[in-house]
């Protein structure tokens, strides 16, 4: 590798961190650098995955705040993405490529509506629930099992496939959970990280990656994620979900 090209893919890992904390879509940007370097695919997503890790672990130092006020649902985020993420490791290892390929870009897209309907579906339940019971629905600071069971099931799309896991993630926990959209972003930069923890682990077993690449990608990714904390934490509700559901169009699109 190159100076020259080596400078290219700490900048990429920079990129990939900043996006990673405010829209999660980092892959749109590292992954296509990489294999146009001339990684193979299966080289090119393993060490991808492993040099977003810092970038993930940056990005929850960021909001470290929100995730301590996200109290319990912090922790079962942990668990059910890390479940989620094994299962969908095993997934991606046992069945034949491209089961689910022609559907994500149509998944995303349907999640991507999701994040820009949220504050109306969140007052659409609020009145339905004062009209049936004649009180006013209670914050909801605590996961229902159905919302559980959404960000497991989103956590094992990250293991297997991954690109809008993120924007899947705060879909879940914002229609989920009354949470403020600042800490929804933390928990979501947490549930990446996890999920590249598992399955970048997983990945050294079916594949060598590229250890100089991913070092750079690492040194980029976690200053780049701690920078994209301190800006998503600043971002107006409007602006961030905005920026989601747009992050999730062209992650669509490009999947086309």
């Amino acid at each position: 590798m190159t100076s020259l090209e080596a400078l290219l893919v700490l900048v990429t890992g920079f990129g990939a961190g900043v996006l990673s904390s405010t829209v999660g879509v980092a892959s749109l940007l590292s992954f296509p650098v990489l294999v146009a370097l001339g990684l193979p695919p299966v080289v090119a997503n393993v060490s991808n995955t492993l040099g977003l890790i810092p970038g993930g672990l940056g990005g929850v130092v960021g909001y470290r705040t929100e995730v301590r006020e996200a109290g319990p649902i912090a922790r079962t985020i942990v668990l059910v993405c890390a479940i989620g993420a094994v299962i969908g490791a095993a997934l991606l290892l046992g069945l034949p490529p491209g089961v689910f390929e022609a559907v994500v870009p149509y998944l995303i897209l349907f999640t991507c509506l999701l994040v820009g309907v949220q504050p109306r579906i969140a007052r659409w339940l609020r009145a339905r629930h004062e009209a049936r019971h004649g009180v006013a629905l209670a914050e909801r600071r605590h996961m229902s099992p159905a919302t559980t069971a959404f960000a497991t099931i989103t956590g094992v799309y990250g293991g297997y496939f991954g690109a809008g896991a993120g924007v899947m993630m705060v879909a879940v926990l914002g229609i989920g959970t009354d949470l403020e959209l600042r800490i929804v972003n933390g928990l979501k930069t947490l549930s990446l990280m996890v999920g590249n923890v598992v399955a970048g682990l997983i990945s050294i077993v079916v594949a060598d990656p590229r250890w100089d690449v991913v070092v750079l990608l690492a040194a980029g990714s976690l200053v780049g994620g701690y920078v994209g904390a301190r800006i998503g934490r600043k971002l107006p509700d409007a602006v961030f979900r905005w920026a989601v559901v747009a992050a999730g169009v062209v992650a669509a699109l490009l999947l086309f």
